[in-house]
């Protein structure tokens, strides 16, 4: 018999810079209509003090502090590895987002029945105003099929049960997309993914944004996805793979060769990279994590001249 969720934890993490938004993210926590969570906070160089300040409130929280010289993936794995032991399942959010009410009570009962499960996002300016896009599945898909060429799972709308996460721990220390990785690893063991429709987050866009969802792109922005997007796949292939689905190991091997064929073809040519951007910047958005890089509607622009070779 499935384990039902008693203990849930909400989680975040807080850094220098999100100061501004912490107010709203707050005021939305404490609003949610299921407040039977424990409120867990990761401090990335910032203390709590400072953190209470700008809140205005001084929630009750289990606070995980960092270590001198971690990276951000040690202060997401410390935090994670000790909810996943101490609670049945746990609630991720970006600090600098607006919670629905319904975020925390949706999720729960989506982790009844799900191992890894998502939830749509609407997209917000830095003031919070709608930028009229929303992020999620394209109709008819499946969480399976956007991974693990794309991500929808992210550390703004994704809830794991714990027995799901203790398997995808640890986080390699220098994983910068911790989302990704965690989300892939959930994936490869065939764990069961669910995707709520229904807006629950505003998902705030700004320049601090590591990826970024809103077109148009640029070729900067093309080139530094891309490069962020084979490190990714390169830190997922010499992970462990124990257990892991052999058909889902070989995708991963595709997805990470077309990478590579992409940097080759597309990126290392100037010309081709701005063929490249303006075909990409015609294309109806398709708001999914790392939907920039190696674009399978535009794959002809690499494959075609890795044919020829």
């Amino acid at each position: 018999m499935e384990k039902p969720i008693k203990t849930l934890a909400l989680y975040t993490t807080i850094y220098p810079g999100v100061e501004p938004y912490l107010q709203d993210w707050c005021r939305s926590v404490l609003e949610q209509t299921d407040q039977e969570y424990q409120l867990w906070i990761g401090l990335d160089t910032i203390g709590i003090a400072a953190v209470k300040e700008a809140m205005g409130a001084d929630p009750k929280a289990t606070w995980v502090l960092a270590v001198s010289g971690d990276t951000p993936a040690q202060i997401r794995q410390r935090a994670l590895a000790q909810i996943a032991e101490s609670c049945d399942g746990v609630v991720v959010v970006d600090s600098d987002d607006v919670l629905h009410p319904s975020r925390m009570a949706a999720a729960r009962a989506a982790l009844q029945t799900s191992d890894l499960a998502g939830c749509a996002l609407r997209l917000v300016d830095q003031r919070g105003r709608d930028l009229g896009l929303t992020f999620g599945l394209p109709p008819q898909a499946r969480p399976q099929d956007v991974l693990p060429r794309n991500n929808v799972f992210g550390l703004s709308n994704s809830a794991f049960r714990s027995e799901l996460l203790r398997r995808c721990l640890p986080i390699p220390p220098n994983v910068r997309l911790v989302d990704w990785f965690l989300a892939t690893k959930a994936w490869l063991y065939g764990a069961r993914l669910a995707f709520d429709d229904v807006v629950r987050i505003n998902y705030r866009q700004h320049d601090a944004n590591m990826a970024r969802v809103m077109p148009p792109f640029n070729r900067d922005q093309v080139i530094q996805d891309t490069e962020l997007v084979r490190q990714h796949f390169q830190i997922l292939r010499a992970a462990p793979t124990g257990n892991c689905m052999t058909d889902r190991l070989a995708g991963l091997e595709r997805v990470a060769a077309d990478v590579e064929a992409f940097h080759q073809h597309i990126i290392l040519q100037p010309k081709q990279l701005e063929r490249y951007v303006q075909a990409l910047n015609t294309l109806e958005p398709a708001p999914l994590w790392w939907s920039c890089v190696a674009h399978p509607s535009l794959e002809q622009m690499w494959t075609s001249r890795r044919n020829r070779i």
